[in-house]
């Protein structure tokens, strides 16, 4: 009985440990969610902006077609997935590889249709295990991602879709809703065309002011629509990032609080098995006793 006392302290130490771990490790979390919450939303005016401006200068260049708004026959495909270079955090990364090979699966017949851009040490490692055709990769991102960190990724799948080495591009990553709810989606991100660039009533969106532009209208999109691809994609690591604390921050509060019943239980276990162990003694003394009177 001792030696099944010693072992249920030692558990509950070991318990209490882990607990102390994962409530510091929610705390971290919980800072560094609210900075890259703040991030996320103040990238949202600027992506918000330059939509307007590409549609007002749009209208101005009397039907001029821009690789990036027309759309072409598809040959081939490309993909940009947003993950986490670190784990604990809940479902945040599998959901989203899940969800990659779901739609791999539905959409295409052979990785010859395909290609993939991944951010995130964790979904390059996933994806190259499994021998799928990965061409561009960043990771070792810090928890305040700049632009220029994802820079040329970006650059690079926008000019792969300019030089038609695929002819569409999606971007798939975790939304981020609030604190609690976090929606992994895909989003076309080229070519920009349709509810891209309009509004739910089928007209142009954004403002009804008119400019003049120099040197051009068709000059001037031309400069904008790879730096708005570039910025959604820099918005939708934001998003990923705010996504990525806050799935960390329910984990570790579900472990913490999954460490807390466990030691709550053993302490229990404990006391029970302690108050057996003296009232087994009391028995025996009582038993002596009798035997001596």
């Amino acid at each position: 009985m001792g030696q099944s006392m010693r072992d249920i302290k030692r558990r509950i130490r070991s318990f209490e440990k882990t607990r102390q771990i994962t409530k510091a490790m929610k705390m971290v979390a919980a800072s560094k969610l609210r900075k890259a919450q703040e991030q996320a939303e103040s990238s949202r005016p600027y992506a918000e902006k330059m939509h307007d401006v590409i549609v007002n200068v749009a209208r101005g260049t009397k039907g001029y077609n821009h690789p990036m708004l027309v759309s072409r026959p598809v040959r081939k495909t490309g993909y940009l997935v947003i993950t986490s270079d670190r784990g604990l955090c809940g479902g945040y990364n599998s959901n989203l590889l899940r969800k990659l090979q779901a739609t791999l699966h539905e959409r295409h017949q052979s990785q010859d249709e395909y290609v993939i851009f991944v951010i995130g040490r964790k979904g390059r490692d996933f994806l190259k295990r499994r021998g799928l055709p990965v061409i561009g990769e960043v990771t070792g991102l810090s928890d305040s991602p700049k632009f220029a960190d994802v820079h040329e990724i970006a650059k690079q799948a926008v000019q792969f879709y300019a030089d038609e080495k695929f002819d569409e591009l999606f971007i798939l990553y975790n939304e981020f809703i609030n604190p609690i709810i976090q929606r992994p989606v895909e989003k076309r991100l080229l070519p920009l065309t349709g509810e891209e660039l309009r509004d739910s009533e089928g007209t142009a969106a954004g403002a009804t002011a008119v400019y003049e532009y120099e040197p051009s209208p068709e000059a001037v999109l031309d400069v904008l629509l790879p730096r708005y691809a570039e910025a959604l994609i820099y918005s939708a690591l934001l998003e990923g990032k705010a996504s990525e604390f806050a799935a960390k921050m329910n984990a570790m509060s579900n472990a913490t609080d999954n460490a807390t019943e466990l030691i709550e239980k053993l302490t229990l276990e404990f006391n029970r098995a302690r108050q057996a162990a003296i009232t087994q003694e009391i028995a025996e003394i009582v038993g002596g006793a009798s035997a001596q009177g």
